[in-house]
């Protein structure tokens, strides 16, 4: 259908109806059935960049980014301001998830980010320096909240070792949602927010590993995690770093580096010696000290023991290693 004018109005009452009953559905999980009620919002209604919208963000929740990009552009050619709106993120997020690089620059720029212009237009947005945030790996399931950097509005680096459970790797790179569900409050101060991920962009070649160290101090165990950092990879203690939240607190300011020792966080719902999976806090100290960790290691087999078996040489009277196991 060709449009003549973009003279906005009041949708209709059955455009009203179709698209609460279909976001309804969309809460059920029944995209299907939604998208069916949204296309038919669509007809009726095709000059509301809303109608395309929605659609955009239907197809968005299905990982079905052809069709997100197509509505997503059909919304943004309707829209009356220039700038700020979130239609233009949707169509930032299904252009990265499709790699179209011209129209992912093109979305940020036009919802007001500055992409800077060292790279090729054709290349992924770089420089952007947008900081470090965290992301809520399986939102829909078991969800883990880790560290990561952002790389641009809808990517995330995963800085943290996740939990097995989560299926996620030290290294690799998701796509995440625009709206923040949640904050990690430093004890320095700032306030960083946490996104929902949407699907593994670029998976890590690095395994994860669990083992069970004897560290007789703190300082033990940070030369490890300073070890594994100088090799390029990563190991992370997780007796202290992992916490067990509700999905109410998960999804609030939270305070990032309590809840170890004494429970001075109300809503850590774990205990001392037995953390829960859903959290990864900032470095921090307890009151109490216990030699034996849990303690996850993001490696190559190759390099794995030799890093264990080099740390415990340089102070065999107070570091031990057993049980170690390729996880994830």
């Amino acid at each position: 259908m060709r449009i003549f004018g973009k003279v906005r109005h009041r949708p209709s009452a059955s455009w009203r109806q179709a698209t609460d009953r279909a976001f309804t559905l969309i809460g059920d999980g029944r995209y299907e059935d939604a998208g069916a009620l949204l296309t038919r919002a669509a007809d009726m209604e095709p000059w509301l960049s809303e109608s395309w919208f929605n659609l955009a963000l239907l197809h968005k929740f299905r990982h079905d980014w052809e069709q997100a990009r197509a509505a997503g552009l059909r919304a943004v050619a309707l829209l009356d301001r220039e700038t700020g709106a979130p239609d233009w993120w949707n169509v930032g997020i299904a252009a990265t998830a499709l790699q179209d690089w011209p129209l992912a620059r093109r979305a940020w720029q036009a919802y007001g980010l500055r992409v800077p212009g060292d790279g090729s237009p054709a290349g992924e947005p770089v420089g952007m320096e947008l900081g470090s945030a965290a992301v809520r790996l399986s939102p829909e399931g078991e969800a883990e909240v880790v560290w990561g950097r952002r790389l641009d509005p809808a990517r995330m680096e995963v800085l943290s070792i996740p939990l097995p459970s989560s299926g996620r790797r030290w290294g690799e790179v998701v796509l995440h949602d625009g709206v923040p569900h949640g904050e990690r409050v430093t004890a320095a101060g700032p306030a960083f927010p946490v996104f929902d991920e949407i699907e593994l962009w670029a998976p890590s070649p690095v395994p994860t590993w669990v083992v069970l160290l004897e560290a007789a101090t703190e300082a033990d165990r940070d030369a490890l995690e300073r070890l594994a950092a100088d090799a390029g990879f990563a190991a992370e203690d997780w007796s202290s770093s992992v916490r067990l939240l509700c999905r109410t607190c998960s999804e609030s300011r939270m305070p990032s580096d309590e809840g170890d020792g004494e429970h001075l966080d109300p809503h850590d719902h774990s205990e001392p010696g037995h953390p829960g999976p859903l959290g990864h806090r900032t470095a921090g100290s307890g009151s109490l000290w216990v030699p034996e960790r849990e303690c996850g290691i993001a490696a190559p087999a190759a390099l794995v023991r030799g890093l264990l078996d080099g740390w415990v040489a340089d102070s065999p009277d107070t570091r031990e290693w057993r049980d170690l196991e390729e996880v994830c």
